[in-house]
């Protein structure tokens, strides 16, 4: 009897650490770290008007090799890139632009050295400026910013969305759409409301929106 107890135990026991380890991708997998900072960054000089134009199809490996050499070479670290449609408005320029960029994740960083990663970046690559986003809590002194992320949205939405509202255009300057249809807006924490109006005049649902805060500066 006593046996049978202690192999009941014992396979007990391995049932629940199987189950254990069948648990933990699913948990890693829904969990989600943001990284410390990122760089919305772009080789583009051009003003591109026309959605179908073909540099709009470039894949930017090899900016994308280059901007991770300047990060590591700063002493921070490129968790990875992740590849975009932007569309944004230049007050110099008074245009509305198409262009290809990339995001880099970013760890091991501050908030000077981030900056100056950013200018390295804009200067290399002839931009009037790079966007950089630092994560803090909400309650931080140094938050003014929010990251927000709404699904099911596409760069032509948004170009036709900042043409059509001056308003908006002149305080989010543009964003980015992610290639599996996210939408990204970087704005001033007190713009947060023209952020939802304008998602919601595209044809986004805000209910479905992530919303995080943070520190953004436009270096340049």
């Amino acid at each position: 009897m006593h046996r049978r107890r202690t192999t009941a135990a014992a396979l007990l026991a391995w049932l629940l650490a199987i189950g254990t380890l069948a648990a933990a991708p699913a948990q890693a997998a829904t969990g989600h770290h943001p990284p410390q900072a990122e760089i919305f960054a772009t080789n583009n000089t051009a003003i591109i008007t026309d959605p179908g134009d073909p540099r709009l199809r470039t894949h930017l490996t090899r900016f994308d090799r280059q901007v991770r050499r300047i990060i590591a070479g700063n002493g921070a670290r490129t968790r990875r890139s992740t590849l975009l449609d932007g569309v944004f408005w230049s007050g110099d320029l008074q245009q509305t632009t198409y262009e290809r960029s990339r995001r880099f994740d970013i760890d091991r960083t501050d908030a000077l050295e981030l900056h100056h990663i950013a200018d390295l970046v804009r200067k290399e690559f002839h931009q009037e400026s790079v966007l950089t986003f630092e994560y803090l809590p909400k309650a931080s002194a140094r938050t003014d910013a929010v990251r927000i992320e709404v699904p099911g949205l596409d760069a032509r939405r948004l170009h036709d969305g900042l043409v059509a509202d001056p308003a908006a255009r002149d305080e989010l300057y543009g964003g980015s759409v992610t290639l599996d249809g996210h939408l990204i807006l970087v704005a001033e924490l007190a713009d947060l409301g023209i952020a939802r109006r304008f998602v919601t005049a595209i044809g986004g649902d805000w209910a479905r929106a992530t919303v995080r805060y943070g520190d953004s500066e436009f270096v340049g």
